[in-house]
């Protein structure tokens, strides 16, 4: 086993690292940049060290820093959690070349699977069925309407060295693949560095359902049952359950067919196999070559630490159990928490929070890493916290997480809760019958409802609140200090930067209110860095056509104009960080 391990990620996964690290007796080490100094895995490890700045180029995805804070450090392994490094081939190699294990399967089969294309061919060849589609990359919106005539509309134009929804867009038809396939392009390049996509059909209403398996390094291979991710919004998932609600007979097969995949490229990590299930049909869609966000809903179904059994085998380990030793008990369900806006396009809302009350209770689990008080960079995603329900059923699963929703109390942003407390209660997930797009359909259908509850969820707190100066003798605090770039917690009395009662007098973050239409302007929805201008001054423009698109928290948003017209001035440029309402373009 390792004796030290450095966590190169942040927030819920960097915890869920630590503590299945401590279970261990490992020793952990985290990473920070200057937004999370404050951050709650940062106090949770042994040890902390800075890595940089805000921006994630220049911290979370810096090799050099990483590496030069493992030596530091003194640790032999890097767990990269998810996203970030997780399925980066190069720095898995970077960690083999410096004698550092890398948690997590071979950069051969990152390098393999995390190309789309590659793992379509894998796929094929060891006999899954893949969706229609190319499996050689495409180079030209013109070769993609050409290839479309057989594969048919509507049409996925989709990062090759893409995941989570990034890199992927929809053409409906010959007239939407020059717009689908140039954003494809670019937010590919944006954010895997590689421009390359491919097509696929656009399976209309399937079920977006996924495998969980583990290897080793000796050859086995398990399926861990498996998940159904369709409740999603802009292809990120919003709502996971195990077992899926879907047939016996598919669901049989879909599962042999995953172990077999895994077990032909002699996959050596925990995982995810990624398929959509339409009726009794089932394609392959992706390979995550890293533990997943929802891994927590097959944990509480089958009983296994998914992360304290990816660094045994990451150590060397054979697995200890074999198929025949895992059987699935009861239902689970779990809700992503994200710091957005429902009632406002899932707008992105970072900012302090002011309560921060998670819920409790038998059967509920709660990864989080917020707290009161705690100011949530606009640099990273969204996710808050992960509520997770299980139940003897399905029935009770539902209402579980129901009252955990109810219980779960945060003030000061935005958050993804007041549509979880209708999304469950909707005809549609009660029976299990739902599908990828019903998310955004169900949002369209009830926004009034939705924006009700938004304010109804939002009114003042009455518990967990950070403000009142409490009137117990001085007990002393604990301030952080850096030291050549490693962090130290001080203990020190009496008032001063760092007090409680320093801190009450932060000022409360607001919330960006709605901004008025103003005819003769487009503005910003939300905070954020313009990552691409359509338009040009003098150019003419239709109502509904994208005009700029703005990056906030990991997300790409569409900027749309809300009339027709000639562009007289285009106010801003790629690059600019934008506040909320700040002017993109004035027509004339």
């Amino acid at each position: 086993m390792f004796d030290r391990v450095l966590i190169a990620n942040r927030g819920e996964i960097a915890l869920r690292v630590i503590r299945a690290c401590k279970e261990l007796g490992v020793a952990t080490v985290a990473v920070y940049s200057d937004a999370d100094r404050d951050a709650a895995h940062v106090t949770a490890a042994d040890e902390a060290f800075r890595i940089g700045p805000p921006p994630a180029a220049q911290s979370y995805l810096d090799f050099d820093a990483i590496v030069d804070a493992a030596k530091r450090a003194g640790a032999d392994a890097i767990h990269p959690g998810y996203g970030f490094l997780a399925e980066n081939a190069a720095f898995a190699r970077r960690c083999d070349d410096e004698k550092l294990a890398f948690i997590g399967p071979s950069a051969r089969l990152i390098e393999m699977m995390g190309d789309k294309v590659a793992a379509r061919n894998a796929a094929r060849k060891a006999g899954m069925p893949i969706v229609p589609g190319t499996t050689e990359p495409v180079r030209s919106p013109e070769e993609a309407k050409r290839l479309a005539k057989t594969i048919g509309y509507p049409l996925a134009v989709k990062a090759a060295a893409g995941g989570g929804g990034k890199g992927l867009k929809v053409a409906r038809d010959a007239k939407e693949v020059e717009q689908a396939f140039s954003l494809a392009v670019k937010e590919a390049a944006t954010y895997f560095k590689d421009g390359t996509v491919y097509l696929e059909r656009y399976l209309a209403r399937p079920k977006h359902v996924e495998v969980q398996v583990l290897g080793d390094k000796h050859g086995n291979a398990v399926q861990v049952g498996e998940r159904d991710c369709s409740l999603q919004r802009r292809h990120q998932k919003l709502v996971e359950e195990t077992p899926a609600m879907i047939g016996d007979g598919v669901r049989q097969r879909l599962l042999d067919a995953a172990l077999g995949l895994t077990k032909t490229i002699r996959y050596d990590s925990a995982g995810t196999i990624e398929c959509l299930v339409a009726g009794d049909e089932f394609f392959f869609l992706e390979m995550n070559t890293r533990i997943q966000v929802e891994h927590t809903i097959t944990e509480a179904v089958f009983g296994l630490d998914l992360v304290k059994a990816q660094i045994r085998v990451a150590a060397g380990e054979s697995l200890w159990f074999s198929q025949g030793d895992l059987a699935p008990r009861g239902h689970a369900i779990e809700c992503r928490i994200n710091a957005e806006s429902p009632a406002a396009n899932f707008r992105p809302s970072a900012g302090r929070i002011d309560a921060f009350v998670p819920s409790a209770g038998p059967g509920i689990r709660v990864d989080a890493a917020a707290y009161p008080g705690w100011v949530i960079p606009q640099e990273y995603d969204s996710l808050l916290a992960k509520l997770i329900a299980w139940g003897e059923d399905r029935e009770e699963a539902r209402r579980r997480m129901l009252r955990a929703l109810g219980e779960f109390v945060v003030r000061g942003v935005d958050t993804t809760i007041p549509l979880f407390d209708l999304l469950l209660e909707d005809e549609r997930f009660v029976r299990g019958d739902y599908a990828t797009p019903d998310v955004e359909s169900f949002v369209d259908r009830h926004k009034e409802r939705i924006a009700a509850h938004v304010a109804e969820r939002s009114s003042p707190a009455t518990a967990g609140t950070v403000g009142e100066k409490s009137a117990e003798p001085d007990k002393g605090r604990t301030v952080t200090v850096e030291v050549n770039g490693k962090r130290f917690d001080v203990r020190v009395f009496g008032d001063g930067p760092g007090s409680t009662s320093a801190r009450t007098r932060a000022p409360r973050f607001k919330t960006p209110k709605k901004i008025a239409t103003d005819g003769d302007r487009v503005t910003a929805p939300m905070h954020g860095i313009v990552a691409d201008i359509k338009i040009a001054p003098g150019e003419s423009v239709r109502d509904g056509q994208v005009v700029a698109i703005v990056e906030a928290m990991k997300m790409m948003n569409e900027i749309v104009a809300h009339r027709e017209g000639i562009v007289k001035s285009v106010d801003a440029r790629v690059g600019d960080t934008l506040e909320t309402g700040a002017s993109i373009l004035t027509f004339e």
